[in-house]
């Protein structure tokens, strides 16, 4: 369980990724020990799940699109994020209510990347259909 002074470490990090652990413990109140403590908490319990780079995708080029995807029949949707977790251009999956079914973001190199895996998806049988989006320009409070 998390309490205000985990939720404000947390939220530090959101903010800078590459906060010193004297950074953090100056901003929320704690001593560096306390910080170094309940860091290890939150990553070994989860609710840390790692430290990333944010990158700039329009700078290093490619094609990025959220997929839909419906699913066929009673297909656990479990199913297709082991299938997603296989497929090294789909960044990040979301199992949604309504319809569609499941969203996917990707990045490829190009339209020629984005069919190859937008048909594989297809081929698995798993798949009902899909809709591509492709994305023009993003941006994220991350």
């Amino acid at each position: 369980m998390t309490d205000a002074a985990d939720r404000a470490i947390v939220d530090h990090l959101r903010h800078d990724g590459r906060a010193s652990v004297a950074d953090i413990a100056t901003r929320v109140s704690l001593s560096p020990a306390a910080v170094s403590r309940r860091l290890a908490r939150l990553e070994s319990s989860g609710v840390i799940k790692g430290y990333v780079a944010l990158v700039d995708d329009n700078r290093i080029g490619g094609l990025e699109a959220f997929v839909e995807i419906r699913l066929a029949g009673a297909i656990d949707s479990d199913q297709v994020e082991d299938l997603a977790r296989e497929i090294p251009e789909i960044s990040e999956f979301y199992n949604v209510a309504g319809d569609p079914d499941l969203l996917v973001r990707l990045r490829v190199p190009d339209r020629e990347g984005l069919a190859r895996v937008v048909n594989s998806l297809r081929r698995t049988g798993k798949v009902a259909g899909t809709k591509t989006l492709i994305i023009l320009d993003s941006w994220s409070r991350r």
